[in-house]
C-alpha cells in the first residue's frame, strides 16, 4: 500500500496548528524540520524548538483525501494566505532496508570506518565499526559525532579508561573500543539509546569491555583517563564540575555539540580545572580538547 507524504511550509506561529490538525487527521508521525537554514540554539526547559520559518511533514495512508486535508488547512489557519500544501506519494517498501542502501562507509582519520553491516571498506589495516544506529543519535554523518570520530581515531587509546556522557547509538564507545580501549563507560538519558549502544557493542563484539550506565551514579567511583562528551553546550557548563571529578590528573576532557559563538563560553568555563587547547572547528561546529591539571 502505498503511503502520502503531506508538506507544509509555514510560520513559527503556525506550526503548532498545523502540527495537531496533521495528527487529528490521521496522521502515523509528523516532522518539523528548519525551512531556511537557521540556526537553533538550545532550548529552554520544556520549550520546543521550533524555526520561525518550519517546514511540516505528516505521513498518512494512501487513502487520504487530499481536497479534504486542504480545506482543513485553510480553515484551521482562517488567513488570507494559506500555506501551500505539497502532496508526495511514496510506494511501500522494506524501509529498514531503503535505509541501509543510502547509508555508506565512511571514513574518519586514517584508519577508522564506520560501516552498515555488510559493506567494509577496501582499505588494508582498517578499523571497522558496523554501525545499526536503530532509534538513537549518531551515525557519524552530523560533524560533532565525525569530529569525535576523527579525535579517536588520531589518539592512542590503548590500555585506557573512557567515559561516553551521551552516548547515543554507541558510536563513540564502540569506535574507542575498536581502537584499543581498555573499558568504556557509556551513560545516556534515553533508554533507547542505552539499547542501540548494547546493540552494536554486541554486533562489533566489543560488549565485554562496554558498561552501560542509566544513570550519573552508576559511574565508576575512581576518575579515568579520558572524559568524552557531545552534548548540548549549556549542559557541558552545567556538568564541569562533575565532569572534572571524574578525570584523572592528566586526564583528557573532549568536548563537542557546541556551535562556534559557544565555544568561548565552554572553553572558559573549563579552563578552571583543565587546560585547554585551541579549538577544532567543522562547519559551524566546535571540538574542545583539555588536559586535567
Amino acid at each position: 500500500m502505498p503511503w502520502i507524504q503531506a508538506h507544509l511550509t509555514t510560520s513559527k506561529e503556525q506550526a503548532p496548528l498545523i502540527e495537531l490538525l496533521f495528527e487529528n487527521l490521521g496522521a502515523l508521525s509528523t516532522t518539523l524540520e528548519d525551512a531556511e537554514d537557521e540556526p537553533l540554539l538550545e532550548p529552554k526547559p520544556g520549550e520546543a524548538p521550533i524555526w520561525k520559518v518550519t517546514r511540516i511533514t505528516g505521513l498518512f495512508d494512501g487513502d487520504i483525501n487530499s481536497d479534504e486535508l486542504r480545506n482543513q488547512i485553510n480553515h484551521t489557519l482562517n488567513s488570507d494566505v494559506t500555506p501551500t500544501l505539497e502532496l508526495e506519494v511514496l510506494e511501500d517498501q522494506e524501509w529498514e532496508r531503503a535505509w541501509l542502501d543510502n547509508f555508506h562507509a565512511m571514513s574518519f582519520g586514517s584508519r577508522l570506518w564506520i560501516c552498515p553491516q555488510g559493506k567494509q571498506p577496501d582499505q588494508e589495516g582498517a578499523v571497522v565499526v558496523e554501525l545499526d544506529p536503530g532509534l538513537a543519535f549518531g551515525t557519524g554523518t552530523h560533524p560533532t559525532t565525525g569530529l569525535c570520530l576523527q579525535w579517536l581515531d588520531r589518539t592512542p587509546l590503548e590500555g585506557l579508561e573512557l567515559i561516553d556522557f551521551g552516548c547515543g547509538s554507541g558510536i563513540l564507545a564502540v569506535a574507542a573500543l575498536k581502537l584499543g580501549a581498555q573499558r568504556v563507560y557509556a551513560t545516556d538519558h534515553d533508554p533507547q539509546a542505552m539499547q542501540a549502544s548494547e546493540a552494536n557493542a554486541i554486533k562489533n563484539r566489543v560488549s565485554d569491555r562496554l558498561q552501560l550506565c542509566g544513570s550519573r551514579e552508576q559511574l565508576p567511583p575512581r576518575p579515568v583517563d579520558i572524559v568524552l562528551a557531545n552534548i548540548l553546550a549549556g549542559t557541558l557548563v552545567e556538568l564541569e564540575e562533575h565532569i572534572a571529578s571524574l578525570t584523572k590528573t592528566g586526564g583528557r576532557v573532549v568536548l563537542s555539540g557546541i556551535l562556534s559563538e559557544q565555544a568561548e563560553r565552554v572553553s572558559n568555563c573549563y579552563t578552571s580545572h583543565f587546560d585547554m587547547a585551541p579549538p577544532i572547528q567543522q562547519e559551524e561546529w566546535i571540538l574542545l580538547e583539555g588536559v586535567k591539571r
